[in-house]
């Protein structure tokens, strides 16, 4: 008999299987409780994020989700960990700007590749920072702000809540764009860079809106502008930094949920259904904007497309500062 007509109905009948068993896995996922890795200790704004999505998102799927934080290393250990994990969507990761896009810029050896290791399922929200200033500085505007930067170089300088964070990106465009001079001044994490701030020990930060809104109102920080594309419904009184003289400036948080690479395309699609139907409810919305956040949704495409730009973009930035962490 012709070997092409035996392997031909076997080729055929091999896709008609695995075609059944993706429908299968899809209609049965999931059968039991996922596992929603956040890679930074409680309390903050990823975990923030991360015990919303899974409160929403339990009773849609009918199985628990269940928040594990693997904090270390700045977000990386638990990252690697879902890197690693089986693609069976049953391990999630709620990713951030910190552990998706700098990590890879600022490592010269990193774990996990963003691009590669993961399976995007959704943008979840962002987070704008505001541009803050000690009342000492004589800037109300950020026009003001450079031309001090400006007349007097390496004279500012500003906070950040560590090597390679928003902030420190945030002070490096701001010097790219304005072509300013200012000196970086590092802490490890954001209350003690914050208090730096407040003591006047630093000139100027960028810092979230939980913290900073309460020093604006007692008139120990001056702030002078967001970070976000649009002024930001918590601050609506605040320019954005594009509007206020700073043209292309633009930094944000990016929260997003992802799976091991490999995680078929089926369970990828439920848990983005799942996500856009359940997430942008009205109490989620001011549960977010009380820290400064939007719902913000994606499909997965979008999602990965995002991730390589941000990382193209802040990689420039990254190489033109100098900036390294070993």
């Amino acid at each position: 008999m012709n070997a092409a007509r035996v392997l031909l109905p076997l080729a055929f009948a091999a896709l008609l299987a695995s075609a059944w068993a993706s429908e299968a896995t899809a209609q049965t996922y999931p059968a039991k409780p996922i596992r929603l890795v956040i890679p930074f200790p409680p309390g903050g704004g990823t975990d923030t994020v991360g015990r919303i999505l899974a409160d929403k998102l339990s009773p849609a799927l009918g199985q628990q989700v269940i928040v594990d934080n693997r904090a270390g290393a700045g977000g990386r250990i638990g990252t690697e960990l879902v890197a690693r994990a089986p693609p069976d969507g049953y391990t999630l990761l709620l990713g951030s700007d910190s552990t998706m896009i700098a990590a890879p810029v600022i490592y010269a050896k990193l774990s996990y590749d963003p691009r590669k290791d993961f399976a995007p399922i959704t943008l979840l929200a962002t987070t704008a920072y505001m541009l803050l200033v000690h009342p000492s500085v004589p800037a109300r505007s950020v026009r003001e702000l450079l031309r001090v930067a400006k007349s007097q170089p390496g004279r500012l300088n500003y906070g950040s809540t560590g090597q390679g964070s928003a902030g420190h990106f945030g002070g490096e465009l701001m010097q790219s764009i304005a072509g300013v001079k200012m000196v970086h001044v590092p802490y490890k994490g954001s209350s003690p860079a914050l208090l730096a701030l407040v003591q006047g020990e630093t000139d100027l930060m960028f810092n979230n809106f939980i913290v900073s809104l309460p020093m604006i109102k007692t008139n120990r920080l001056r702030a002078l502008a967001v970070t976000s594309p649009q002024r930001s419904s918590t601050a609506p009184g605040l320019p954005t930094m594009d509007e206020a003289g700073l043209r292309g400036f633009e930094m944000q948080q990016f929260y997003m949920v992802v799976a091991p690479a490999g995680t078929s395309k089926e369970i990828v699609n439920r848990l983005n259904a799942e996500i856009a139907k359940t997430l942008p409810t009205a109490e989620t919305k001011r549960r977010l904007a009380q820290e400064g956040s939007e719902v913000t949704l994606s499909t997965p495409e979008e999602l990965a497309k995002s991730v390589a730009a941000r990382i193209e973009q802040w990689g420039q930035v990254a190489r033109q500062a100098g900036m390294k962490a070993e």
